[in-house]
C-alpha cells in the first residue's frame, strides 16, 4: 500500500535538499494519500522541527523520522490487545456499515481464538436482515470449529444476541463474537437499533459488552473519520478493525481517525484468507507506508 506515496518520496529524497519545495511536495503525498490536512501539517510541523533540531540531512534518517512522526500518532499508554471479562464469557460485539468486512473479521477472529488460545467460542448470527449473511456465519462456524446461534432472517437481532450468550454460559464458551445488521451511519433510525442491541446485551451478560468493535474498510478515506464518529456516539465503540489494507492506497485517512477519536485500532486485515488477520502495530504499519 502507499506505493506511490514511497516513490515521491523517494524522489524528494534523491534531491538531497530539504526545502520549501520537499515539504509542499510531501503534504501534496500525504494528502493524495488521503491524510487529514490537519495531521498532514503535524506532521510535517514535527518533522521539520525533529530535522532542524536533530540537524537530520540524510535521505534515510529523513524517511525514519517520518515513519516515527507517522508511528507516534498511533501511540497510547493504555493496552491496544482486546479486553477480557472477569466473568464468562467474554463478548465482542461487531458493528458497521454494510461491506466493510463484519462478518470475514469474526471469522478470522474466531480462527485466531481457536487455533492460538484454544478456546472455545460462540458465534451469534446478529444481522438476520440478509438471508446470505446468517449462511456465511454458519459456514465460517464450520469451518473454524465454532458454535453459532442463529435465527430465521427477519428474526429480532437482539434477541438472538440474548440466547448467544445464554446458550455460551450453558455450553461453557470463553469468547461470543457478536454480528450486526450493517447499518449506514448516517440513518438515526438503524443507528438507534444498536442502542436496544446493547441494552439487550447488558441484561444478558450483567455488564456491557466487553469490547465493541468497529470495522472499517481502508478504502472508504476520510468517510471512516465520520463513520467512526457516529458509531462511538451511538455504540460505544472501544476499538477498530481496519479491513482491505492489501489494496488501499487511501490508509492516510486511519491516522486522522485515531487521532480525532482516540479510539485504539486492534487489527487489521490484509487479504482474504482467515490468516490474513494481525495486531495492529504503529511502527510496522507507518514503514509500510513506505515498501
Amino acid at each position: 500500500m502507499f506505493k506511490k506515496l514511497m516513490e515521491r518520496v523517494d524522489r524528494m529524497m534523491g534531491r538531497g535538499v530539504i526545502d520549501e519545495d520537499f515539504y509542499e511536495e510531501l503534504e501534496e503525498a500525504l494528502l493524495q494519500a488521503d491524510t487529514h490536512v490537519q495531521v498532514a501539517q503535524e506532521i510535517l510541523d514535527e518533522l521539520r522541527h525533529a530535522i532542524r533540531e536533530e540537524k537530520i540531512t540524510e535521505p534515510r534518517q529523513i524517511k525514519a523520522r517520518l515513519q516515527k512522526c507517522i508511528a507516534d500518532r498511533f501511540r497510547t499508554s493504555e493496552s491496544v490487545g482486546l479486553a477480557v471479562g472477569d466473568v464468562l464469557p467474554t463478548v465482542y460485539l461487531f458493528v458497521g456499515v454494510n461491506g466493510v468486512g463484519k462478518t470475514t473479521s469474526i471469522a478470522k477472529l474466531a480462527h485466531l481464538l481457536t487455533t492460538k488460545y484454544k478456546a472455545k467460542v460462540m458465534l451469534a448470527a446478529g444481522d438476520t436482515f440478509r438471508a446470505a449473511a446468517i449462511e456465511q456465519l454458519d459456514t465460517w462456524a464450520q469451518r473454524t470449529g465454532c458454535d453459532i446461534v442463529k435465527s430465521q432472517p427477519g428474526a429480532d437481532s437482539a434477541t438472538v444476541l440474548f440466547d448467544a450468550i445464554n446458550a455460551a454460559k450453558a455450553r461453557g464458551a470463553q469468547f461470543v463474537l457478536c454480528d450486526t445488521a450493517g447499518r449506514q451511519h448516517s440513518k438515526a433510525n438503524l443507528m438507534a437499533e444498536l442502542e436496544k442491541v446493547r441494552k439487550v446485551m447488558n441484561k444478558a451478560l450483567g455488564r456491557s459488552p466487553d469490547e465493541v468493535l468497529l470495522v472499517i474498510d481502508a478504502n472508504t478515506g476520510q468517510n471512516a473519520i465520520r463513520q467512526a464518529e457516529e458509531f462511538t456516539k451511538t455504540a460505544g465503540v472501544t476499538g477498530l478493525i481496519l479491513t482491505k489494507l492489501d489494496g488501499t492506497a487511501r490508509g492516510g485517512a486511519l491516522i486522522g481517525v485515531y487521532d480525532k477519536l482516540k479510539v485504539p485500532i486492534k487489527f487489521i486485515g490484509t487479504g482474504e484468507k482467515v490468516t490474513d488477520f494481525q495486531d495492529f502495530n504503529p511502527d510496522k504499519f507507518s514503514e509500510q507506508l513506505f515498501l
